[in-house]
């Protein structure tokens, strides 16, 4: 045995087996060379390993060895006929790697870099090793960076960045306590000084004045006004900002000097959660069709539409209550940066400017793709082909953008890859708070297709998006993750940021360290329901039933070329899902559990609302594939008189009666997706209190508590999932209450932990936060932009630029 480096306790003891039985290490790896693929995932391994478990020879305790712990901790295997590397993930973002050779039992450390060397021979099928590809490496950039080191503490990075750096703010006493000064100082709104005025510019003038404020105002009715008190705390060196009243006035006061005593994180974070920040937000979603109506359901077209305008019309309200507490009129602007779509196809997509209903000053802005000679690109653009595009929209949103709101923005906030790259690069252009939203980052959506980009490449332009994703991930100052799966999985299973740690895109790139999911930029806020949309079926009083004729022509009357399939038998009880007709969302996949199910063809219908239902309607290659496989589908399990399909685009109102409508019958929703990020009609559906069964992979395990609050089914198993669907139905028929139990339990859940207001109030905190830190520390960021200035010119352009 050699070792090529000092091993740890897992490795020792791998070594240790396999001298003292290396006919039994013998026949393990065997039995994964027996699956004759070069690349097994973790349950391909650890399947390997458990039928080798089962064998008559096998001894007693294999289940238990250092063996079964390396399997139960292996994400990856690669093979050839020499060896077998092993990706290790013995912890959240804690990797190992390991290869162990066939002859002689060889038990070998490597680094990262072996790792995906080999990955990239067996994936090209070249020998040699491409030495001078480009490797990118941002862990030097973070090496003097706080980080944290408990994996429960991940997504939650400002309360840990708040612990860490106040103390090293306050560390040298003067300089940190100065920086404060200062930074309050900077606040201003449009040539009105807020905060302090030139007469208080140290830390003894700042202390004194507080202390001679306190003295003025403690005697005082606390409800009278700025106004009432403004002369006075003027003279002192105080402008507007510290409150409408007095007692907030004071309170705010009071949260300083006590920061300046004793520096606290809780009161840091209280404190600049108070300060006027925040007047202007740009929202930036470029691709599919952003509309207000009429545009659900169109290709790239879904979810994150309804998230980003109900999270406008939750953060308008939530600045403006700032806003009037800091004793300010100022009414918050919130501008929605998207494209311009001249072929709108009946929705507003043309409009380049539209006001964003329930709000009272928020817009949407729309900007036009132009092509390289400056012409409007006047069709609609799938997301995967908008990168030569985004560069240009970019210059040309900025103007626009300074233009519409009289100045820069106080923050940006970008959605997926292509937004999140406009936000960075208007970010350093305009030297404002940058955050990311990424919705879903599709590199864990598409099996192996860092690996395999070559051959996705015409279709999906992976390179150009996996390449976007770490440059905006690195330049975010903070990052919102709607779930803890989002940002670093399970146990068992690698979250989508963790997955940006480590990987490979043979001839392109390796990633040495891409991200650290246990960097305090990444939060948890998880995005709500529109209460006034998405309330219990048990409301009656604000039931919309002048919809309910509607909703039956739908599902019952003729819809030509827009359904197929009708429901004979209407006293079932209906199963309803909805999403975008793609792979990922797996729709087709329901439709086949469905088919294959006797037992849930008995006792329930389904309902679809997904995609064009007339393939020749859609303008989206994978639209057009799937809707030819539903067909198909209802043809081979003959399902025309048990499956409504629709292919219909729904408005927010009606969404919310429809799933009331279908509570009413005692029906089910369920979300089949291969993966979901988060689960947002997940969500609208628990508030509306319809049962949900939704996919163990992502966001919807943490929003349901299964069996309590809704079901969790892995769609990997989709006779597994329909005969638990089928259980939920009969025991519903057994117990009458049973339908009821988890109906309440799920209007409890998103009561508790999914609204908007919770949301805005969190996201307008971080805001503060991390502008403040972003003011006053470097955090390596001008040395980490120069680097992302490299990896987007020598980078990103070309491969943009070649797509044309």
């Amino acid at each position: 045995m050699i070792e090529k480096r000092r091993p740890d306790d897992l490795v020792r003891q791998l070594i240790d087996h396999a001298v003292a039985a290396p006919a039994v290490a013998h026949q393990i790896l065997h039995q994964l060379q027996k699956q004759e693929r070069p690349f097994l995932l973790h349950t391909d391994v650890y399947d390997a390993f458990a039928e080798v478990c089962t064998a008559p020879d096998a001894p007693a305790d294999l289940a238990v060895s250092a063996w079964a712990k390396l399997f139960r901790c292996t994400q990856e295997a690669v093979i050839n006929g020499s060896w077998i590397y092993l990706a290790v993930r013995l912890a959240i973002g804690q990797w190992r790697y390991l290869r162990i050779a066939f002859a002689g039992l060889r038990i070998e450390e490597i680094d990262v870099r072996d790792f995906l060397h080999f990955k990239e021979m067996l994936a090209t099928g070249q020998h040699g090793i491409d030495e001078w590809l480009t490797e990118i490496d941002f862990g030097p950039f973070y090496h003097e960076s706080p980080k944290m080191q408990e994996a429960r503490s991940i997504g939650r990075g400002v309360e840990f960045l708040n612990r860490q750096l106040s103390g090293q703010l306050f560390g040298d006493l003067r300089d940190g306590k100065e920086r404060i000064v200062n930074f309050l100082n900077m606040h201003a709104y449009r040539g009105q000084q807020l905060m302090l005025n030139e007469q208080i510019g140290r830390v003894r003038e700042l202390q004194r004045a507080l202390a001679d404020a306190e003295e003025f105002l403690a005697p005082l009715n606390p409800e009278l006004s700025w106004t009432d008190v403004a002369s006075a705390l003027r003279a002192l060196g105080f402008e507007p900002g510290w409150g409408r009243q007095v007692a907030r006035i004071r309170d705010t006061m009071s949260l300083l000097r006590d920061l300046l005593e004793a520096p606290d994180p809780r009161i840091m974070e209280t404190f600049l959660a108070r300060l006027p920040m925040i007047f202007s937000v740009a929202i930036v979603s470029p691709h599919g069709y952003f509309g207000q109506a009429d545009v659900l359901g169109r290709p790239d077209t879904g979810g994150q539409v309804v998230y980003i305008l109900d999270q406008v019309r939750a953060l308008e309200t939530e600045m403006r209550s700032r806003l009037y507490e800091q004793g300010l009129d100022i009414e918050p602007q919130i501008i929605v940066l998207t494209r311009l779509i001249p072929q709108a196809e009946g929705s507003t997509c043309d409009q380049p400017l539209e006001p964003i209903l329930g709000t009272r000053a928020a817009r949407i802005l729309r900007v036009p793709f132009r092509n390289p000679s400056g012409e409007i690109i006047p069709h609609w653009i799938s997301r995967f082909e908008i990168w030569p595009y985004l560069e240009q929209f970019t210059l040309d949103s900025e103007r626009e953008l300074l233009a519409e709101i009289g100045g820069p923005p106080d923050l940006i906030v970008g959605n997926y890859s292509d937004g999140n790259l406009v936000a960075t690069l208007l970010s350093q252009r305009l030297c404002i708070t940058q955050c990311n939203i990424a919705h879903a980052l599709e590199k864990t959506k598409y099996l192996y297709s860092d690996l395999h980009w070559q051959q996705n490449e015409a279709q999906y332009h992976f390179s150009s998006q996996f390449t976007a994703d770490l440059i905006s991930m690195n330049a975010a100052d903070f990052i919102i993750a709607s779930t803890y799966q989002e940002i670093a999985g399970t146990a068992d299973s690698v979250g989508q940021y963790e997955s940006h740690t480590a990987f490979t895109m043979p001839g392109l790139f390796r990633v040495i360290n891409g991200i650290n999911v246990y960097d305090p930029k990444f939060n948890i806020v998880s995005p709500g329901a529109d209460a006034a949309t998405y309330f219990s079926y048990e409301k009656q009083d604000q039931r919309l039933r002048h919809l309910h004729a509607t909703i039956e022509q739908w599902l019952y009357g003729e819809l030509g070329d827009q359904a197929r399939g009708s429901l004979a038998d209407r006293d079932k009880p209906l199963i309803f899902t909805m999403a975008r007709l793609d792979r990922i969302k797996n729709i087709s996949g329901l439709v086949e559990w469905y088919g294959n199910s006797e037992k849930l063809r008995n006792v329930a219908n389904l309902l679809v609302i997904s995609g064009h239902v007339n393939p020749d309607l859609s303008t989206d290659t994978e639209e057009r594939d799937q809707a030819r496989h539903m067909h198909e589908l209802f043809d081979r399990y003959g399902l025309d008189h048990q499956v409504r399909w629709l292919g219909l685009r729904l408005s927010k109102d009606v969404a919310g009666e429809l799933y009331r409508y279908i509570a009413d019958g005692r029906g089910v929703f369920v979300q089949p997706a291969l993966f979901e990020a988060f689960g947002l009609t997940v969500v609208e559906a628990m508030a509306s209190g319809l049962p949900c069964f939704a996919t163990c992979f992502g966001g919807p395990s943490e929003i349901i508590q299964d069996g309590l609050s809704g079901f969790h089914i892995d769609p990997n198993h989709g006779d597994e999932a329909a005969e638990s669907i089928a259980a939920f139905f009969d025991r519903s028929l057994r117990e009458p209450d049973y339908w009821r139990q988890i109906s309440d339990h799920a209007l409890q859940r998103v009561a508790e932990r999914y609204t908007w207001q919770h949301y805005a109030e969190r996201m307008i905190t971080l805001s503060h936060v991390y502008g403040f830190w972003r003011h006053v520390t470097d955090l390596e960021r001008r040395e980490t932009q120069r680097y992302l200035q490299l990896l987007y010119s020598l980078q990103l352009r070309p491969l943009a630029r070649s797509m044309t």
